[in-house]
């Protein structure tokens, strides 16, 4: 009875593991920027990161989230199991002061899948 009971308790393991690693069920975290693509010097500027993730539960979620202007982190926001972002797809935003062209680069995290790689957008000064 002792067998059975750790035969059946691996096999359970092996379907969550299954279903967690599953494409269908999940994804890596993406991300999008909406920018201006440019603005006068001296201007404030609205940086909106939209995050994407699938099959997002209490297990598998969005780890964390950042930004970067020109190489420096300028946002990041970290999650848990326990405080996580409620829905597959949410945004952040984030204002920066724009005294030079700037780069933005900013990336989403799975806490199983990982990153499905950074979005990047310029912002030029006429």
């Amino acid at each position: 009875m002792k067998g059975l009971k750790n035969h059946l308790s691996f096999v359970i393991l092996l379907f969550i593991l299954f279903i967690l690693t599953t494409p269908s069920f999940a994804n890596k975290a993406s991300v999008t920027l909406q920018v201006p693509a440019s603005v006068q010097k001296g201007s404030e500027v609205t940086i909106r990161v939209n995050v994407s993730h699938e099959g997002i539960s209490f297990l598998h979620y969005t780890q964390w989230v950042t930004v970067k202007v020109n190489g420096k982190v300028i946002a990041r926001w970290d999650y848990s199991s326990a405080d996580r972002p409620g829905s597959e797809k949410f945004f952040k935003e984030v204002k920066v002061t724009a005294t030079e062209p700037l780069e933005i680069v900013a990336e989403a995290s799975c806490n199983i899948h990982g990153s499905a790689g950074p979005a990047t957008a310029k912002i030029e000064i006429p």
